[in-house]
Order: structure tokens, then sequence, then C-alpha cells
């Protein structure tokens, strides 16, 4: 069983930035993938970003270029850097973590807006 605790979620303008982090209770050393899932009032969760043990990643097309996602297994962490915001990635953003996605964060609102 893992749990997930994401932070860093708030109020930003728009060009802003906001770094996302998710604590893991266990080790990540052996997860195979984790991500970063977003979500909007009416509209399904949404991939963002996933990366793997490896270190491999891959982005939804409207993020590339503007988030980078990385993983510290050393401190159990996973992270979601956002810049250049817009106000269209305004959702609560989910951390996941393993293959299926067995394990979802409670999730942390982003809101970008002047």
């Amino acid at each position: 069983q893992v749990q997930l605790v994401e932070s860093g979620g708030g109020l930003v303008q728009p060009g802003g930035s906001l770094r996302l982090s998710c604590a893991a209770s266990t080790s990540i050393f052996s997860i195979v993938v984790m991500g970063w899932y977003r979500q909007t009032p009416g509209k399904q969760r949404e991939l963002v970003a996933r990366i793997t043990k490896g270190g491999s990643t891959n982005y939804a097309d409207s993020v590339k270029g503007r988030f980078t996602i990385s993983r510290d297994n050393a401190k159990n962490t996973l992270y979601l850097q956002m810049n250049s915001l817009k106000p269209e990635d305004t959702a609560v953003y989910y951390c996941t973590a393993g293959a299926s996605n067995s394990y979802w964060g409670q999730g942390t609102q982003v809101t970008v807006s002047s």
C-alpha cells in the first residue's frame, strides 16, 4: 500500500510558475511508473505527465515545453514543475503511482487567474 500526499498548489497569475510535490509513504525506487493527472469540473481526468523508474518521460501536448516531471527516489517524492501557466491549466492535480495507476493522492488545487 502506498499513500501519496500532494502539495504546492495555489493561486498564480498567468505566466507564473508553481512546483507540485507528491510525497510517498514508502520507497518509490521500485515503482515502475509515476505520474500527474488533472481534472476540471465536468471533465474526465487527463494525463499531464508520466515518468518511469528509468527516468523516461512523456507529456500531454498541452503542457510540453512548459511542465517538467521529475522524481527523487532518495526523498520518495515526485515533482511537477509548471512554468508559463495558463488559465486553462486550472484544475485539481493528482499524483499517481504504479503502472496501472493503482494509487492516487487526494489532489491539490491549482488556479491560474489574474
